[in-house]
């Protein structure tokens, strides 16, 4: 589960369990940590009519897409504006699951599901930071383009 910032929030390593079996666990064990969460989208591989239902009753909005035949009515819901907003955000997830492959977590080389856990967890963290790295580095680049432009606007109006 990850945040409008791109921050990784909850992760699970899942043993002998399904998508569709901790859809709602998840939401109340992010929620404990982040009370705030009212949205949040999943995949196809969440949904099932318990878990709409549940999710309903935790979070304002949910972005759980039905598998096979969707009905007139869900499809005039998945047409909201604030629908497909939701939905773009999903995208965000796999990605952040990509960026975990791509700083180490291909492949891990502790052993054990023990091992395994805490290697992700690490993973996560490293993440979470590298996400704090980029916003630090950019906010910096920021005010360097700011005070150039503050210099060349300065020097421009004294040449004049």
């Amino acid at each position: 589960m990850e945040d409008q910032y791109q921050f990784i929030l909850h992760h699970q390593v899942m043993e002998k369990t399904q998508d569709v079996d901790v859809a709602v666990s998840m939401v109340t064990q992010t929620q404990k940590h982040f009370p705030s969460l009212n949205a949040c989208s999943y995949d196809k591989g969440f949904h099932s009519p318990d878990n709409q239902t549940d999710l309903a009753k935790h979070l304002d909005q949910v972005v759980l897409p039905k598998k096979g035949k969707v009905s007139s009515a869900e499809k005039i819901k998945t047409r909201t504006g604030e629908y497909r907003k939701a939905r773009r955000q999903h995208s965000a997830v796999e990605s952040a699951i990509n960026a975990l492959e791509q700083h180490g977590l291909d492949r891990c080389p502790d052993h054990g599901i023990g091992g395994f856990k805490r290697y992700v967890a690490l993973s996560v963290l490293a993440r979470n930071l590298q996400r704090i790295g980029a916003i630090l580095t950019e906010k910096e680049r920021a005010e360097l383009r700011r005070k150039r432009r503050r210099v060349f606007h300065l020097s421009s109006s004294c040449v004049a």
